[in-house]
């Protein structure tokens, strides 16, 4: 039996230090729906799910079967030389799902940083105009304009410079931050006077709920002022849905709680299930505006990707996994909270279906955020078998996205070993 040390030794002579890992020092062997075991056999309760790729879990039978079955006709053929069946039934059905009345058109990629490339790409098309207003915090991709985009700059975008140009950042809405709605589209117009003419402005691209920022999400009310500020430049609204979409928040796309129609949105991760693909979906007028040609990629819309993309579609509705994420979420954000009564340093709770967080500080103050504890309880639930990622612009937020088929007893005990966690390293905040 190999171990994961012998395994540490060939991957760090083998793979780039730069490809960095959450949990360096586990090997996964094999998964069924939310475990994980390792190359030793040890189990892992998995609360990261492929940073919200797994929604329905490892190993689902039906994503199994539909996959499978696609390979047996063919793998690859490129849509763009010969077309086929799966890509054109997905889209059917992404474009229906959609938020809003307006009719649609999709276009399939293989990664999300693609598809925010080629919203871009097609807005820039369809207004004629270059510039493109993100957030802060926000996290779009790792290509040149997905790092240009992205408002942190630890570690993405650290020595990899110069970015494309006609990029600009406002403050993302955050009132635990002390950022204000306000304040976040105040900063826009003020943009408008200081940097650049609205006219030039193609597009704004933000996440309904921020995923490495801190999982933050924005409100109805900042998404129709967005939405109304948008229209009177003529600017096109992108919605990035990467990490939100497909039942994750409790709808099958976040957009869906702020009652607002998106123009274009990018989605990935979960959309099919583990395997390789991304989407943009649009308003029509807009996704025809590029030339024959100008949109594409030799694996985008992969055939097993998207016959896996219609399996989950299939497997969302017949199990009604939006219910089950607010459920989810809700559990988590109950028990948490009855920590939260004793652990001061339990600073916010913050949940959107089954997008969900907690942010540490030092003696409940959200000023003083508290990364080392942060670090100290992904470690600790990692001894005592859970999986956890840390995020947040300030490294104290720890995100929980179990797969929305976790089975009850499995998510119990997973926020049982929270607790402990949290119980075991509330000394740290406490010290500092």
């Amino acid at each position: 039996m190999t171990s994961n040390e012998e395994w540490k030794r060939r991957r760090e002579a083998a793979v780039p230090r730069g490809v960095g890992t959450a949990h360096p020092g586990i090997f996964a062997e094999r998964a069924k729906n939310a475990e994980i075991w390792d190359v030793e056999g040890h189990r892992f309760i998995d609360f990261a799910s492929g940073i919200a790729v797994t929604n329905l879990g490892h190993a689902h039978p039906d994503l199994v079967a539909a996959a499978t079955g696609q390979i047996d006709r063919f793998i690859h053929v490129c849509f763009q030389v010969t077309p086929y069946e799966p890509y054109v039934a997905l889209a059917e059905r992404l474009n229906a799902l959609a938020p809003g009345s307006t009719p649609k058109k999709t276009i399939f990629l293989s990664t999300g940083a693609e598809a925010v490339e080629n919203a871009v790409k097609i807005a820039r098309v369809a207004t004629g105009r270059p510039g493109v207003i993100a957030f802060s915090g926000g996290f779009h991709g790792r290509t040149m304009m997905g790092m240009a985009l992205t408002g942190k700059v630890a570690p993405y975008k650290i020595g990899f410079g110069p970015f494309p140009s006609d990029i600009y950042h406002v403050p993302f809405p955050a009132p635990y931050l002390g950022v204000s709605e306000a304040e976040s589209l105040a900063a826009i117009e003020m943009l408008f006077r200081a940097d650049v003419d609205p006219a030039r402005v193609g597009a704004i691209l933000l996440e309904p709920v921020q995923g490495e920022g801190g999982f933050y999400p924005v409100s109805s009310n900042f998404m129709r002022e967005l939405r109304a500020l948008c229209d009177r430049h003529g600017i096109l609204l992108i919605v990035d849905e990467v990490q939100t979409g497909f039942a994750r928040t409790g709808r099958m796309f976040a957009t869906e709680h702020f009652g607002v129609e998106p123009d274009l949105m990018t989605a990935a991760k979960s959309i099919a299930g583990g395997f390789p693909l991304a989407a943009v979906i649009g308003k029509a007028d807009i996704m025809d505006a590029v030339h024959p040609g100008g949109l594409g990629g030799t694996y985008g819309g992969s055939p097993v990707a998207c016959a896996a993309g219609l399996a989950v579609l299939d497997v969302i509705e017949r199990d009604a996994l939006c219910a089950r994420a607010d459920w989810i979420g809700e559990r988590i954000a109950a028990r948490v909270g009855r920590l939260a009564q004793h652990d001061s340093g339990i600073g916010d709770i913050r949940a959107l279906g089954a997008m969900s967080a907690i942010e540490l500080v030092i003696a409940g103050d959200p000023a003083q955020p508290d990364p080392a504890r942060t670090s100290a309880v992904v470690g600790e639930a990692r001894a005592r078998g859970l999986l956890l990622l840390q995020c947040g612009v300030r490294g104290n937020v720890i995100r929980f996205l179990p797969p929305l088929t976790i089975e009850e007893a499995i998510l119990d005990e997973a926020l049982d070993i929270l607790a402990d966690s949290l119980a075991e390293t509330v000394t740290l905040g406490v010290a500092a």
